[in-house]
């Protein structure tokens, strides 16, 4: 697997392609377009690879951009960027991927574009929408991940316990071990 999927919702999912950031040098997921078609099929929004090519992967990176710097503003209490805006938009209004009931389940199809269409409509629901509110990132300082917190008490600070809450975690108990042993 190539990817990482920590949020369970597939726009914020989708920006973490580009890892840490704040980092002086962030680290690339959508290197070629063979790595988007391996994220189309392995976040499961399509069932087999769409065939990217350099203008999709292009496409990819510059929505990736735009849902960021629209979940920034949103997370920072800014004016939604309209270049961002219009971006989002734009991939929006393009044609659906193809979900079919066949006899052997669900089936979904297309196009790396109709694949960033549903990033794009997912986006604009969540910025949109009531889910606006519940947008966080990720409080380990190396992780740039945003995700819905859906936690009870909304108090939830890692994108995923199972990579950076137990990263942050081993660290406090290791250091509290140093502390004690000292």
């Amino acid at each position: 697997m190539n990817h990482a999927f920590p949020c369970g919702t597939l726009a914020l999912d989708f920006l973490g392609t580009l890892r840490a950031r704040r980092n002086a040098v962030p680290r690339e997921m959508l290197t070629s377009p063979g790595l988007l078609d391996s994220w189309f099929v392995e976040s499961r929004m399509l069932d087999g690879e769409p065939g990217s090519d350099a203008s999709d992967l292009a496409a990819a990176v510059e929505l990736r951009e735009s849902i960021y710097a629209l979940v920034v503003a949103r997370l920072d209490g800014e004016p939604l960027p309209a270049a961002a805006v219009a971006a989002v938009n734009r991939h929006a209004a393009q044609a659906p991927v193809v979900t079919q009931l066949g006899p052997d389940g669900t089936s979904r199809s297309g196009s790396a574009s109709q694949g960033l269409a549903a990033l794009a409509r997912e986006t604009v629901e969540i910025i949109g929408g009531d889910d606006g509110a519940l947008l966080r990132e990720c409080a380990r300082p190396e992780c740039t991940q945003v995700y819905l917190d859906r936690s009870r008490g909304h108090r939830r600070e890692w994108c995923a316990m199972r990579t950076c809450g137990n990263r942050v975690k081993a660290a406090a108990f290791r250091a509290r071990h140093r502390t004690a042993g000292a």
